[in-house]
């Protein structure tokens, strides 16, 4: 068990180091810019989200949350229309790109995860496993 804890910290590091903490800062200034509007809070706590996903995605899961229902479902479909698909079919791409090598399906499975959440982030939460 201690083993896997060790790998999932290194892939933390070799993730931040190599663009996760660049990625995390935009999401937060696009987090910033949104909730300085009272219309874009909603969006601005899903860019928060993304990057507390995208700083260090290997000891964390994305799994239904407490707050899905008729408003998440509305807001999913607005923002799969905007964005979400988009974003999701970029990080489709990407993760099947770092998944040819044997060395990158990790990366590439965290991609995954961030695709998952880029197609509905409204009703769903960024947990540690």
């Amino acid at each position: 068990m201690k083993e896997l804890k060790n790998m999932k910290t290194i892939g933390n590091l070799i993730w931040v180091i190599f663009g996760g903490a660049i990625t995390a800062a935009i999401w937060c200034f696009y987090g910033v810019l949104w909730c300085c509007t009272i219309i874009g809070i909603p969006l601005g706590k899903q860019c928060f989200k993304f990057a507390r996903l995208s700083f260090m995605p290997f000891d964390k899961e994305v799994r239904e949350g407490s707050g899905s229902g008729a408003i998440s479902t509305i807001a999913n479909i607005i923002w799969i229309l905007t964005t979400g698909a988009a974003m999701a079919l970029e990080n489709l791409c990407i993760g099947l790109i770092f998944c040819v090598t044997i060395i990158g399906i990790p990366f590439g499975k965290q991609y995954f995860k961030m695709a998952k959440l880029a197609l509905a982030p409204f009703g769903f939460e960024v947990a540690k496993k």
